[in-house]
C-alpha cells in the first residue's frame, strides 16, 4: 500500500451528491476579462467609430474648405466693387474738376470784360481805383454764377442729413412720452395727497 492511503488522507470519491465543504458547494469563479462575442462587439464599435471619425472629418474638411473658397471670391468681388466705385469717384471728380475750371474761367473772363468795360469810364469824371472796380466786378460775377451756391447748398444738405432737426418724428415721440408720464405721476401723486 502507499504510504498516503492508509491514514485515509486518499482522495475522496468525486461523486456530485458529496459536499465539498460546510457552507456547501465551493463556486467556481469564471475567468476574468470579456468573451470572445464581446470583444468582437468592441472591435466592430471601434472600427465603426473610428471610420465614421475619418470620414466625418474629410466631410468637414471639404466644407471648411469649399467656404475658404467662397469667401475668398466674395472678397474679390468686393475688391473689384471697391475699384469700380474709385473709377466711379474719380470721373465725378475729374469732371467737377472740369467743370469748376470751365466756370472759373467764364467768371474770370466776365470780371475782365467788367473791368475794361469800367475802364472806359474813367474818362467821365469819377475815376475808382482800380482795386474797387476789380473787387466790385468780382462781387457782381461770383454771386451771379450759382455753382458755389449749388456747392454750399448740397453741403448743407449733407451736413443735415442725418441730424433730422426739431421737426424730425423721434425728437417729437420722445416730447410727447416725456408729456406723458409727467402727467400721469402728476395724477397719480394728486390721488395719493387726497
Amino acid at each position: 500500500m502507499a504510504a498516503g492511503m492508509s491514514f485515509g488522507n486518499g482522495a475522496p470519491d468525486a461523486s456530485p451528491y458529496a459536499d465539498e465543504g460546510p457552507y456547501g458547494t465551493p463556486v467556481m469563479h469564471k475567468k476574468a476579462g470579456l468573451t470572445r462575442r464581446g470583444k468582437v462587439a468592441i472591435a466592430v464599435a471601434g472600427v465603426a467609430i473610428a471610420g465614421g471619425g475619418t470620414i466625418w472629418f474629410q466631410v468637414h474638411s471639404a466644407a471648411v474648405a469649399k467656404d475658404e473658397k467662397e469667401a475668398a471670391a466674395l472678397q474679390i468681388q468686393m475688391k473689384k466693387l471697391e475699384l469700380e466705385e474709385m473709377k466711379i469717384r474719380n470721373e465725378q471728380a475729374s469732371s467737377d474738376k472740369k467743370a469748376a475750371t470751365a466756370s472759373a474761367e467764364k467768371i474770370q473772363a466776365a470780371i475782365d470784360k467788367c473791368v475794361e468795360d469800367s475802364s472806359d469810364q474813367r474818362g467821365k469824371g469819377y475815376v475808382p481805383p482800380r482795386s474797387a472796380v476789380v473787387a466790385d466786378c468780382k462781387q457782381q460775377y461770383e454771386t451771379t454764377d450759382g455753382s458755389g451756391m449749388q456747392a454750399a447748398g448740397s453741403t448743407q444738405d449733407t451736413a443735415n442729413a442725418g441730424s433730422g432737426g426739431i421737426n424730425s418724428p423721434a425728437l417729437l415721440g420722445l416730447v410727447a412720452g416725456g408729456a406723458l408720464a409727467v402727467a400721469v405721476f402728476a395724477r397719480k401723486g394728486k390721488k395719493a395727497d387726497a
